[in-house]
């Protein structure tokens, strides 16, 4: 018998395949009665379930009386989780506000908390201890609907200026939205928008830090299985990060040209901002947050951790083996990255999807997890 070789479309198609049913994940919740059974954290570091039942939480924001917010983008709601007394333990979860089109991001700023739907940014009035919202929300701007990258992230600056990081909605491709693949900043009004930074396929996590814009960047696929890694950038003014023309192969080197997608060339990379940190191709890095504990916090961490800047790896979809699924460390002044929080990921089954680290007023580390809809609280005690 006689057997035809595979053409390449065929192996192609298996290729993706095979991709898919790697991807495809099996997502099992914890073992609530062990939940640290089978994760890895450096010695001293202990997790536990904080907060449960949620839809799909992502991003956390801490009010100014201490309250942790956050958003439930596939029940259209924002949740407040209270611990009044601070020993660490919830004592209960509210809804602060539903009815919302997928919100995300989420900032408090001068009497407000705002929220970063998938469509627009609009905001709350907020008093100090509230647990339910008083008004309808306030629209105040109209983002790029849906998409292929469909959540959106917004904080405030020491320049009390609104930003707001909206993905792209495709892999490769020149948009024609200039919302998209971009942070935009405006005034607290949602007023006088403008493009700040470009070329950023999918900037989920930002932060500002000691006058220094971060933010986390999802790489584009289908280029292999390291190419191109994960990146984190600093933020300036009017610059441009390369996609969909370039793509970073290691931290503070020039961007390459991809050759694939085919259009600008390689002087326009030489232009393009690089990275000052990388990590493993595919990962999907999305929030990102300092370690900057209050004065005299309890539960506090090593004094190495300060300053560090935390981010949550969501896994990956397209690579084999996968990457992913865990915490890790960046250091803003080398780029070094370190695994702090792994071993959600075996084979094809995981026990969690990283979204969002958070410091919590207590010192501790905050983790939504949204394959499982629920958040981890890590903590550290010798």
């Amino acid at each position: 018998m006689t057997v035809s070789p595979l053409n390449p479309a065929r192996l192609g198609l298996l290729f993706a395949l095979s991709l898919a049913l790697g991807a495809c994940a099996y997502v099992r919740g914890p073992n609530t009665a062990a939940p640290e059974l089978g994760l890895t954290l450096p010695a001293g570091f202990h997790a536990e379930v904080y907060a449960s039942g949620f839809k799909k939480p992502r991003l956390m924001a801490t009010s100014a009386n201490g309250d942790v917010f956050v958003s439930d983008l596939d029940a259209g709601q924002v949740d407040v989780l209270l611990d009044r007394n601070g020993d660490g333990t919830l004592d209960a979860k509210q809804v602060f506000a539903s009815g919302l089109n997928e919100p995300h991001g989420l900032a408090f700023h001068k009497g407000f908390l705002y929220v970063a739907d998938t469509d627009a940014v609009v905001r709350f009035p907020y008093a100090a201890g509230d647990t339910a919202a008083s008004a309808a929300p306030e629209k105040l701007v109209d983002l790029p609907v849906k998409g292929k990258h469909y959540s959106r992230t917004v904080v405030f600056g020491p320049d009390d200026k609104m930003y707001v990081a909206a993905g792209s909605d495709c892999n490769a491709c020149e948009e024609t939205d200039p919302k998209r693949a971009a942070v935009w900043v405006y005034d607290e009004n949602g007023q006088q928008g403008r493009p700040y930074a470009t070329g950023l396929r999918n900037a989920v996590g930002l932060a500002w830090q000691g006058g220094t814009f971060y933010a986390s960047a999802n790489g584009r696929d289908l280029l292999g299985n390291d190419t191109p890694p994960e990146s984190f950038f600093k933020l300036q003014d009017g610059a441009n990060y390369g996609w969909p023309y370039c793509y970073p192969l290691a931290a503070g080197a020039k961007q390459t040209w991809d050759q694939e997608f085919g259009k600008k060339d390689q002087a326009y990379c030489d232009a393009a901002q690089p990275s000052f940190a990388t990590t493993t191709a595919h990962a999907a890095p999305l929030g990102i947050a300092f370690y900057t504990p209050a004065q005299g916090a309890a539960r506090a961490f090593p004094a190495k951790y300060d300053g560090l800047m935390f981010a949550a790896l969501h896994g990956s979809w397209n690579r084999l083996p996968q990457s992913g699924y865990k915490v890790i460390t960046v250091n803003p002044q080398t780029g070094e990255t370190q695994d702090f929080l792994s071993g959600f990921h075996s084979g094809l089954s995981t026990s969690g999807r990283p979204v969002d680290v958070h410091a919590a007023p207590d010192g501790s580390l905050l983790l939504t997890d949204d394959g499982n809809g629920l958040i981890y609280r890590i903590s550290y005690s010798q």
